[in-house]
């Protein structure tokens, strides 16, 4: 964006050098004044902070909303914001009910964790745990209420699991015919689309959509898809709505301004995430019990000569009992690394060739992750990144054909 901007007025400032050849000092100096201006990007405008599209849909109906610390309405060029469910509170909206995903309602639960059923201390609100036993609203969750608002910041990975818990409350609302209404918020890992498709076989929380592990799209976008492709249990279709991100493009930066989960701080977090969290079904640390979560990974299993970077991981606030608890750990820091435009299985590839004891390397979890037993054996039999990545190529062009019209945003 910044280089059209460049291109375009160097490109004007040449046109207005050779059309004022004729014109006087102070003619040339009225059209530079008044033909060159910067050309500002829009503001991106989240699904939730359009309230007057969809306030007139919430009028006079018992409203539950789906939501956990990052469902907020910013305020206008500060970093203030208030959480959604205190702004319909103060619209007068009848908010009945909150169901919470993963890592709780304010956002402060570990990784798998099981959060429990309370009550919200703040607004006295019933909270309803969407992570445990109970994934999918019951019809007795869901009595009495008229619509459900759906509104989480998204990282756009298949196994970040709220996604599977929309997949379910969309199943639900279908069963009950509750109209469900998404507030869209933009993908931080938008712009590309990269990994092995699930297999069907291997279907779980984590992964339950035939789907590379990096899907290109907005969490509104696909629940269409969800629906477009008959998903939901018994080919239901749920009554959508979807307030749109206004201003937004999938080849945008976007910088979180809420941690979406307590163990993803910061942008590159975020961004290393869908290659790293595949370290999650090894015996290797992505640095939960540190300070750089997912920006760094290691192990007391590795070769110590092969890593000039080592690590200690203690508790922390998200990670009360992290993996190699208070033991050193060898790896790599990635902090510094460049903006990632496809999964890096460099890490993956090279901590397995580097393990002293290859047989523990892998639990039962990366195939979950992986979404297919075929990354594992490709690695194991000594593949390259660039050789497994070419595998995944035929899939990733017959998805992107797949969620074509799906998509809302160039």
């Amino acid at each position: 964006m910044q280089f059209k901007v460049i291109k375009n007025t160097v490109l004007l400032f040449v046109l207005v050098l050779i059309s004022c050849g004729s014109k006087s000092k102070s003619e040339t100096q009225d059209v530079l004044e008044t033909t060159i201006e910067p050309i500002v990007p829009k503001e991106i405008i989240v699904g939730a902070n359009r309230t007057e599209a969809y306030l007139p849909l919430l009028k006079g109906k018992k409203v539950g909303i789906v939501a956990n610390q990052t469902s907020v309405i910013f305020k206008d060029h500060s970093n203030l914001n208030t959480h959604l469910v205190d702004s319909l509170l103060q619209l007068n909206v009848s908010v009945t009910k909150v169901f919470a995903p993963e890592h709780g309602f304010r956002g402060n639960a570990d990784a798998g964790e099981t959060v429990k059923d309370g009550i919200d201390t703040k607004t006295g609100l019933e909270v309803i745990s969407l992570y445990g036993k109970n994934k999918k609203p019951n019809p007795s969750q869901l009595n009495g209420l008229d619509v459900i608002v759906f509104d989480i910041q998204d990282v756009g990975a298949r196994f970040y699991t709220y996604i599977s818990s929309m997949h379910y409350v969309m199943e639900a609302c279908a069963e009950q015919h509750i109209p469900i209404i998404i507030l869209d918020r933009p993908n931080p890992n938008g712009h590309y689309v990269d990994g092995p498709i699930l297999e069907k076989a291997h279907t779980s929380f984590v992964g339950m959509h035939q789907i590379p592990i990096v899907h290109g799209m907005t969490i509104a976008e696909y629940a269409k898809m969800i629906n477009g492709e008959s998903w939901l249990a018994n080919q239901l279709k749920c009554e959508l709505t979807v307030i749109e991100v206004e201003n937004y493009s999938r080849t945008m930066d976007y910088h979180l301004p809420i941690k979406p989960s307590p163990n993803l701080p910061n942008d590159m977090a975020i961004n290393l995430y869908p290659s790293l969290c595949l370290f999650e079904g090894t015996n290797v640390s992505v640095g939960r019990g540190t300070t750089k979560q997912f920006q760094i990974y290691g192990s007391p299993f590795l070769d110590m000569s092969s890593y000039d970077f080592k690590f200690f991981p203690y508790p922390k606030p998200g990670a009360k009992h992290p993996k190699h608890e208070g033991i050193l750990c060898y790896g790599e820091d990635l902090s510094e690394s460049k903006k990632l435009n496809s999964i890096n299985l460099e890490p993956l590839v090279t901590a397995y060739k580097n393990s002293m004891n290859k047989d523990d390397f892998f639990n039962s979890f990366f195939t979950k992750l992986s979404g297919t037993k075929t990354l594992q054996t490709q690695i194991e039999k000594g593949l390259s990144a660039k050789e497994i990545k070419a595998t995944w190529q035929n899939g990733i062009v017959a998805f992107k054909t797949l969620r074509k019209p799906y998509l809302l945003y160039k």
